[in-house]
């Protein structure tokens, strides 16, 4: 009997060592030795915080209100082996309302101290009203009065129907937050003081570094959308006179990337294209609008929709006018100088369109900044944009538009009016027609590229301007993740300034 009670014994001491060096094996290897590294730390932290949440936590998929501040969300069940969202997932901040539903509210205050009033555009979504079509120049209902500056919103209703939304911010690959940042600093542009213009700006990075998300990657998986240039937000002096907010310069914003219709010369600023008037609701109607554009006969050697810009002194637009208006039946010309017709020229789609429908090569100069919607518009027509400066479109949409320019645009540079000799006529007139054929075929393949969907609704096989947005904005924070887990500083890089993406270096003029 003694022999048998020895035995146990001996056996239960035998467990409790074994028991007691896999613990302090376990400990061993989960102790955290980058600890011992003052600039390791915060890396590694980091590193933790994201790995750990994957694999402790279930992945949930969301169905968020359409309100667009409501907090309440419901799970959907999901396949948790299988799960096609890992590293998909996005969070939302749920911000004040201040922040952008009351923007909406008071939407006759969004464009205080200029003619024009925001809040019919805000129907339908933020898409604006149904355009009539008489004429039968559009194809579909898909089209609308969209105004060029809503992205931000029709943005913020699109990622509302994202599949792979969350509420469990631990998994999120990027997090979102929807500050009406262009609506917000439109009310302030003319005559108003920059602390006035600062101060949802400032109250905005107040509010998250307070939250528990900020403090996992320091607010670099964090971003905006934009519906005005991003220009609009790097002031860098407090001058009365000087444009715009200094959202983009306060030391938290920096940390975040920017989507906006037109991007800066900082890297943390990124263009996505203006939002056109075709909201398609399903893949058919793309095709069929494709195809369209494809068997569309077009009488006009090239066109120009815009008006003159006397008061910049490097704007080209004032030789495009002249040298249209000496084509006589080869150029078309749209005039869009906001007088008493103007306005009802080119705000209406249906005038565009046929214009550039009618079109070989669509003219676009720069705007008032970089850029300009009618970039998008051509497209959408089929039309094959000429550009006359790198920072109107290459330089831009490099998330939608080819790297290699030359594959759908036709270069022209013009780097100062006073030294202008484009001679449109022979330029175009001396492009082969087989290339004529292969850039209005590569047009028309961008189209679903450059148009946002309706948010009522999804393509099922096409990815449009917000699916390619979201997917380029993952890729950005993932490559910052990479970063951290490397042990590099993921500061470097991040923000920093690039004026060379303006210059006419690495850009070569072809015909």
């Amino acid at each position: 009997m003694e022999k048998a009670i020895t035995r146990n014994c001996c056996n239960n001491q035998l467990w409790l060592v074994i028991l007691v060096s896999f613990v302090f094996c376990f400990v061993l290897f989960c102790f955290d030795y980058s600890a011992l590294n003052g600039t390791q730390e915060r890396v590694a932290i980091l590193v933790s915080n994201y790995e750990n949440s994957i694999s402790t936590h279930k992945s949930k998929s969301l169905q968020v209100p359409e309100n667009l501040n409501e907090t309440s969300i419901t799970p959907l069940k999901t396949d948790y082996v299988k799960d096609s969202c890992l590293g998909r997932y996005i969070y939302i901040h749920h911000l004040p309302s201040r922040f952008n539903e009351e923007l909406l509210e008071n939407c006759e205050s969004i464009t205080r101290g200029t003619e024009h009033n925001m809040c019919p555009y805000l129907v339908n979504y933020a898409l604006g009203h149904d355009v009539e079509n008489s004429q039968g120049i559009l194809l579909n209902k898909s089209w609308y009065s969209t105004n060029q500056f809503l992205l931000e919103v029709i943005f913020h209703y699109r990622i509302k129907k994202y599949n792979c939304l969350t509420n469990d911010s631990s998994l999120a690959s990027a997090i979102y937050v929807p500050f009406y940042a262009g609506l917000d600093v439109s009310r302030y542009l003319w005559g108003v003081k920059t602390s006035v213009r600062d101060q949802s700006a400032s109250d905005l990075v107040k509010w998250l570094v307070e939250k528990p998300e900020w403090k996992k990657m320091l607010g670099r998986d964090h971003f905006l959308v934009a519906g005005r240039i991003a220009w609009d937000f790097r002031r860098k002096t407090n001058n009365e006179s000087d444009w715009g907010s200094k959202l983009r310069f306060l030391p938290e914003s920096n940390n975040m990337s920017m989507l906006a219709i037109e991007s800066s010369s900082w890297n943390n600023d990124y263009a996505i294209p203006y939002p056109t008037c075709f909201h398609p609701s399903k893949d058919s109607e793309v095709f069929q609008w494709q195809d369209r554009m494809r068997r569309q006969k077009r009488p006009y050697l090239f066109s120009f929709a815009g008006a003159p810009r006397p008061d910049l002194q490097e704007s080209v637009r004032g030789k495009i006018i002249e040298e249209c208006l000496a084509s006589k039946n080869l150029c078309k010309l749209l005039e869009c100088d906001y007088g008493v017709n103007g306005a009802i020229n080119c705000d209406n789609p249906v005038n565009v369109m046929r214009l550039f429908q009618n079109s070989v090569y669509c003219l676009q100069p720069r705007g008032d900044s970089y850029t300009r919607r009618s970039i998008f518009d051509s497209i959408l027509a089929g039309c094959i944009p000429v550009f006359f400066h790198p920072g109107t479109a290459y330089a831009q949409y490099k998330w939608h538009l080819p790297k290699n320019y030359s594959k759908y645009s036709v270069y022209i540079p013009v780097r100062d009016v006073k030294d202008w000799k484009a001679g449109i006529n022979e330029t175009l007139l001396g492009i082969p027609q087989d290339r004529v054929l292969a850039l209005r075929e590569e047009v028309i393949k961008l189209i679903p590229r450059i148009i946002y969907a309706d948010p009522r609704s999804k393509m099922e096989t096409s990815e449009d301007a917000f699916d390619l947005a979201v997917k380029g904005i993952l890729e950005r924070i993932e490559r910052v993740r990479g970063k951290i887990r490397e042990g590099k500083d993921p500061s470097i890089g991040f923000a920093e300034g690039d004026d060379s993406k303006y210059t006419f270096s690495g850009y070569v003029g072809e015909t």
